[in-house]
């Protein structure tokens, strides 16, 4: 049995959810997210809390109840305080410029690398060599921080590249005489 499909989602005041079927809308503040849920999982909505649960008692059907809890709670949590990743550009000559609706990357490349920046997503680069990619969908926020890393991951040896800001990137040691 999940323990997460167990825990009631507390909806934050300015946040509204709306139930059509199996289609669940949720608005905010931020923005506003839609997803079809499972029919599986049954979803029942009392004053200002969400709840899930299984329409059976086996096994596929808890595991998805507990699915579809987490992403409904992401999408209470966008729409409301909304999701940030930072990356870290590391390399000498590295630099990041978000203008408008591109970011504009040089990475040791011959040539630049222009990166359309998705609807719903806004990139802002505090220094030449950080980016801050702020949204209220936690999955595309995810997704464009992993693309613009797969550009030039950080390699093992002097550990340039473009990097989460948080990741340790575990170093090797040269090759010897």
């Amino acid at each position: 049995m999940s323990r997460v499909a167990k825990n009631p989602i507390k909806l934050p005041s300015g946040v509204t959810v709306k139930q059509d079927g199996q289609s669940l809308s949720v608005k905010g503040p931020k923005g506003e997210l839609s997803m079809v849920i499972n029919p599986l999982v049954e979803l029942k909505q009392d004053d200002g809390v969400l709840n899930l649960a299984p329409n059976a008692d086996d096994q596929q059907s808890w595991a998805m109840a507990g699915t579809m809890r987490a992403l409904v709670n992401n999408m209470v949590v966008g729409v409301s305080q909304g999701f940030e990743r930072k990356l870290q550009l590391v390399g000498v000559g590295y630099r990041a410029n978000a203008g408008g609706k591109t970011l504009n990357l040089n990475l040791g490349f011959s040539h630049p690398i222009d990166y359309p920046v998705p609807e719903g997503i806004s990139i802002a680069t505090p220094a030449v060599t950080e980016i801050v990619i702020s949204g209220s969908d936690k999955q595309q926020v995810g997704q464009v921080a992993a693309e613009i890393r797969a550009f030039r991951p950080p390699e093992p040896y002097k550990g340039k590249g473009v990097r989460y800001a948080d990741e340790q990137v575990v170093r090797k040691e040269a090759k010897k005489k």
